[in-house]
């Protein structure tokens, strides 16, 4: 084993330690009395998990920037998709316990004066068929927008500026009564998943804890396929991707593959956030939701998948103690943090370490 696999191996090691220990001490901490000094509230459990769905958002993103090279600043989309699709299942489940106690229709088509569910709301009432749609529609949105922007060969900036214009175009219809998703207000008021209480404390640490839980496999499957001929593959393409497509690779396959697969990852992420916020609306599919994403990459680091994570949690607990003491502020405090990291630290928080294990590699050579 080179020494170079050893060390990512041990990054992954330390990065699946790290989140268990989190995951575990969350869960011990809120068991404690709520007079206790070391007492985590439920609030606290609930904006934790919440960081978590984002990291998982920030990995979807460095999949296909930092290992393939593809800028997405529509990653946005794929969240909310994610998200609406867990929201339908929810609002369906509510029943007749709605305002208007329709057993079928959810409150805001009954005022809108609906007669009827529409087709495409069919089969939300189960959570199967809902959870394949989650991962199905925003895989099947990228696997077309793919299939026509790689064929094409569209690259750098254009393709970023495509997938920005696919979220703010994806934003104005969700943003129409007529769509059948709320327009404006979205879907809100849920009162239970899988039979349990959303408003319960156990709830609350369980959406917690499958929030980790589901960063550590999407952690684990893209690191894996990172190791393998697929991953090898990709990082060439980001490298040199004229001269991987002479050596005969489908450059077009592989790039279609990970997009797909990124976009399904970014759908989780929306699902698991959406019941530990309580709702979901147009606003989600902003652009600057998605370029918000590639900063936390870029903070943390591109081309790491730890760093990723790292971004994301780091760059989020900012913005909640900023903007709850410094409301103002924050938008200046993200911009000079960025323009500090790109200047100093051009490879985010995770190029120190790269860096280091460089220069450790580079001894460990001249001594052999």
């Amino acid at each position: 084993m080179s020494i170079r696999a050893g060390k990512s191996r041990l990054s992954t090691l330390l990065f699946v330690s790290a989140v268990v220990a989190l995951l575990i001490s969350v869960t011990t901490f809120n068991q404690l009395p709520a007079d206790h000094e070391l007492h985590v509230g439920n609030y606290m459990v609930g904006l934790l998990g919440k960081y978590l769905t984002y990291a998982i958002l920030a990995v979807a993103v460095d999949l296909v920037w930092g290992y393939l090279g593809i800028l997405s600043l529509g990653h946005a989309a794929f969240f909310a998709l994610g998200g609406y699709g867990m929201g339908m299942y929810l609002m369906r489940q509510i029943g007749d316990r709605g305002v208007y106690g329709n057993p079928e229709l959810p409150d805001f088509m009954v005022f809108l004066n609906w007669t009827e569910l529409p087709w495409y709301w069919s089969g939300f009432d189960s959570f199967a068929f809902s959870a394949l749609m989650i991962l199905l529609v925003p895989g099947l949105l990228a696997f077309i927008f793919g299939w026509f922007a790689f064929r094409s060969r569209v690259n750098g900036v254009y393709l970023s500026i495509i997938t920005q214009a696919l979220t703010y175009a994806l934003m104005l219809a969700f943003f129409r009564n007529e769509m059948g998703f709320g327009g404006n207000n979205g879907l809100t008021d849920f009162k239970d998943l899988l039979g349990f209480d959303l408003r319960s404390e156990n709830v609350r640490l369980g959406l917690f804890i499958a929030s980790g839980v589901a960063l550590l496999l999407v952690y684990l499957l893209c690191d894996s396929i990172l190791r393998s001929r697929l991953g090898k593959v990709a990082i060439a393409i980001r490298d040199a991707e004229d001269r991987t497509r002479f050596l005969g690779y489908r450059v077009e396959r592989v790039k279609l593959a990970l997009f797909t697969l990124s976009a399904m990852i970014a759908g989780l992420a929306g699902a698991l956030y959406v019941p530990q916020v309580g709702i979901i609306n147009p606003g989600e599919f902003s652009p600057l939701n998605s370029i918000e994403v590639v900063v936390w990459v870029a903070i943390g680091g591109r081309g790491a998948l730890y760093g990723a994570v790292v971004g994301a949690l780091g760059v989020n607990y900012a913005k909640t103690w900023f903007t709850g003491a410094y409301p103002e502020a924050w938008l200046f405090a993200l911009g000079l943090l960025f323009v500090v990291v790109t200047l100093l630290l051009p490879k985010g928080i995770a190029g120190l370490r790269l860096r280091r294990n460089r220069v450790q590699q580079r001894q460990a050579e001249s001594n052999v």
